[in-house]
């Protein structure tokens, strides 16, 4: 796949509401997500933007030009499903920013999605993030003085009044990578939002995620020297926009895998392969657990898949080889991170 193809899916991906938009690190996060009731405020697929009254991406089409796409699936911890996504990366020298470790005043935001926000106060959160700023975005008088009180400080210091104040007020958080930024104006997941983050665009912050100051989680298999600056998660063929479990949805199986033959990892790539010539040969005793953890996950998540695709195409004898491979090979994930089928759901906080 080619450069103007990559930019074309990316434009078609926008206006799919089911697929979702993230920018972030391991430990903060700022999450694009469409409904197809969301009023849509601007639709420039000529400059990868797209804004709803919820919140917005932009991406830079030449940057983006620039990025190396590795599509990836991760192990769901729910043995009929699995993750996937497509991460835009850079090399490390291109791709890290500030690390800010203090609150910051930025001036303007002059670069806001919406003009209506390009004379906010945009602040720098300071958290040491390697390949993000983490902002938050606000006009509000009584707010912009608690902020400015704190300047120069940590944001998790215990008598420091700032994060209170943001955890308050709900002020846009705008998270930017040296690929675009990601910007939500609902409110911080909190006590205010019943605890759990609101529909649509949200943020997280996950303080003992931040102090590993690791780029991206450990289940998302990112070249070496790569870091990962954006990502789009196309529609799941097994999960809907709210995490619930939905029909096995063919097309959106094979779109994805497509995207796999051209940017998947070849290690994965490779015992996937395996797997589906064994099962083609009709000989899945010739199947061995890999060696490394990488493969494992393939192997597993390309169970889950035929097994789903089997059951689909009605072909019990495909069904029943799938299942016995699952139960020989589909265990617990070895290792790495916690995570959940959607990005940034580890925990629930801003």
């Amino acid at each position: 796949m080619t450069a103007p193809d990559l930019f074309g899916l990316l434009q078609n991906q926008l206006t799919d509401t089911d697929a979702g938009w993230s920018i972030g690190s391991f430990g903060a996060i700022g999450e694009f997500h469409q409904r197809a009731s969301d009023i849509v405020h601007t639709d420039r697929p000529d400059r990868l933007t797209r804004v709803t009254e919820k919140g917005g991406i932009r991406l830079e089409p030449s940057r983006v030009a620039q990025a190396r796409p590795v599509a990836f699936e991760t192990l769901s911890p729910r043995p009929t499903r699995w993750g996937q996504g497509l991460a835009l990366c850079l090399d490390s020298d291109e791709a890290f920013l500030s690390k800010r470790s203090v609150l910051t005043e930025l001036g303007p935001d002059e670069d806001a999605l919406r003009d209506a926000d390009k004379s906010g106060i945009l602040f720098d959160m300071g958290l040491v993030q390697p390949q993000i700023d983490f902002c938050i975005r606000t006009s509000d008088p009584e707010l912009l003085a608690v902020l400015r009180s704190a300047l120069g400080r940590s944001l998790f210091e215990h008598d420091n009044p700032a994060m209170p104040a943001i955890l308050k007020t709900h002020p846009t958080r705008v998270v930017l990578s040296a690929l675009g930024r990601v910007e939500v104006y609902q409110m911080i997941g909190g006590p205010d939002t019943g605890g759990v983050s609101p529909d649509g665009p949200h943020t997280h912050v996950l303080p003992k995620l931040l102090r590993t100051g690791r780029t991206h989680s450990a289940n998302t298999p990112i070249p070496d020297g790569l870091v990962p600056c954006a990502h789009l998660h196309p529609a799941s063929p097994v999960m809907g926009p709210r995490g619930e479990d939905i029909q096995f949805d063919r097309d959106r199986f094979v779109a994805f895998q497509d995207l796999m033959r051209a940017f998947g990892p070849p290690d994965y790539m490779a015992a996937r392969d395996m797997v589906l010539q064994a099962l083609d040969e009709r000989e899945p005793e010739t199947l061995t657990e890999p060696d490394t953890r990488l493969q494992r996950i393939a192997l597993r998540n390309t169970l889950r898949q035929q097994a789903r695709l089997a059951e689909f195409n009605s072909d019990a004898e495909r069904a029943s080889q799938c299942a016995q491979l699952l139960h020989r090979f589909d265990r617990r994930i070895d290792g790495g991170d916690t995570q959940e089928d959607r990005p940034g759901h580890e925990e629930e906080q801003t």
